[in-house]
């Protein structure tokens, strides 16, 4: 997997889903910069460090569907994901010369990366619990953000794997649906929660993820 420049010290300090504990030095950056930094630092926290829901209003829908079925010439066999971060798309491959494109945002300029991966988990309404060691370099954060539309993972995750360890970088769910079609993140893929969802559905793990 190749990494642009700003990301060549992410960390991982959380050991679960047998996660390595080898790169350690900056996961705060790309957590807040993936999920969106203004959204946990406006966040309240209570006294036992779990998060309190923000007074910003539920949606009230899971936002746009952006896919559309187009014709796709490749020899990868269906179920795999090809990311391209210049045109700001994700495609399902569907087989028999065909796909399903979704309209994406993608990681901010040095944080773009390119490789292939594979998906290793998959999460609905996953709750966002910080490492302590993330929250002892930064005291604002709480314990766990909960499931739920103000969770900065949005309705699904789909974690991205390789070499059976978790990369940190995730294909999720925002409510923000302009930061769509934008350099937004720190390496990770958002889409509508509508569109999660619809891909969430179909995709299994150990799937393959292509990202160019």
């Amino acid at each position: 997997m190749t990494i642009g420049p700003g990301m060549d010290s992410i960390t991982d300090t959380d050991r679960q889903d047998g996660v390595s504990r080898t790169r350690r030095c900056a996961l705060t950056a790309v957590v807040l910069a993936c999920f969106g930094a203004s959204l946990l630092a406006a966040e309240p926290v209570r006294a036992d460090r779990r998060a309190v829901v923000p007074s910003t209003p539920i949606p009230r829908d899971h936002g746009p569907s952006t896919w559309k079925e187009i014709a796709l010439s490749t020899s990868e066999a269906p179920g795999t994901i090809i990311i391209s971060s210049d045109k700001f798309t994700l495609d399902y491959v569907l087989g028999n010369g065909r796909a399903r494109r979704y309209i994406i945002g993608v990681g901010r300029d040095g944080f773009r990366w390119s490789g292939t991966v594979k998906i290793g988990r998959k999460a609905e309404w996953p709750e966002w619990r910080p490492p302590a060691e993330m929250r002892k370099r930064e005291p604002g954060l709480p314990t766990i953000v909960p499931a739920g539309p103000h969770n900065p993972l949005g309705a699904r995750a789909i974690y991205l794997f390789e070499g059976g360890h978790d990369t940190l970088f995730r294909v999720h769910g925002t409510n923000d649906v302009g930061s769509l079609a934008g350099y937004v993140s720190s390496g990770c893929f958002r889409m509508t929660n509508e569109d999660v969802m619809h891909l969430y559905d179909k995709v299994r793990i150990g799937s393959k993820v292509i990202v160019h």
